[in-house]
C-alpha cells in the first residue's frame, strides 16, 4: 500500500482470534452482515484510532507484548445486543490487562472512545433495522453455547474508510500468562 495513503490514517489495534473461531465468525458475518457493508474480517477491536504518528512505536510495543505473553485466555460468553446489530461478548481479564498496558503506554494520545475500557466482542451483524437484529439475536441464543479459547495474537491496521490496510500482525509466543 502506498505510504501516502497510510501516513495520516489512524491506527486500529485488534486482538487476533484463533483460526477456528475466526472461520466461524466469518461465516456468520457472511450470512448476516449487510453485504455492501461487510468490508472487514471478523475482529476484536482494542483501540479504534491511535494517531498515525505512533506507527513505529505501536509496532515495537505490539511485537514486545506478543513476544512476552502466551496466547491469552478468553471466553465467548453471550450473544450481545448492539442496537442495530448483533455480536458475541468476549470475557478476557488477560486481554483487558494487556489493553490497559497499551493504554498506559499511549496515555495522552487516546481518543475519548479509546480512553474507556471496551466491551470486548466480535460483531456478526451491524447497521440493520432493530427488528432484524432482535430476530438474529433470538436465533443465535437458541444454539449458543459459551466456549473458551485463547487469543492468538495482536494486529495493527490503518483505517482507510472501508477495508483496513494491514500494518502488522504478531502471534503470542511468550511464556508469561496475561
Amino acid at each position: 500500500m502506498p505510504a501516502n495513503l497510510t501516513s495520516s490514517a489512524p491506527l486500529i489495534v485488534t486482538a487476533e482470534l484463533p483460526a477456528s473461531l475466526q472461520g466461524w465468525a466469518e461465516g456468520l458475518r457472511r450470512a448476516h452482515f449487510p453485504p455492501e457493508r461487510n468490508l472487514l474480517k471478523a475482529h476484536v477491536t482494542l483501540f479504534h484510532a491511535l494517531p498515525a504518528s505512533v506507527l513505529d512505536e505501536a509496532r515495537r510495543l505490539l511485537a514486545r507484548l506478543a513476544g512476552t505473553y502466551a496466547p491469552v485466555a478468553a471466553s465467548l460468553s453471550a450473544v450481545m445486543d448492539l442496537g442495530g446489530g448483533s455480536a458475541f461478548r468476549i470475557e478476557s481479564a488477560g486481554m483487558l490487562g494487556l489493553r490497559a498496558e497499551m493504554a498506559e503506554h499511549f496515555h495522552g494520545m487516546l481518543t475519548v472512545q479509546d480512553s474507556h475500557t471496551p466491551r470486548l466482542h466480535v460483531t456478526v451483524q451491524n447497521k440493520v433495522p432493530r427488528a432484524q437484529a432482535m430476530a438474529l439475536q433470538a436465533e443465535l441464543r437458541q444454539s449458543f453455547r459459551p466456549r473458551d479459547f485463547a487469543f492468538a495474537g495482536l494486529a495493527l491496521h490503518h483505517y482507510l474508510g472501508g477495508p483496513w490496510g494491514d500494518a502488522g500482525r504478531w502471534s503470542f509466543r511468550g511464556t508469561t500468562a496475561a
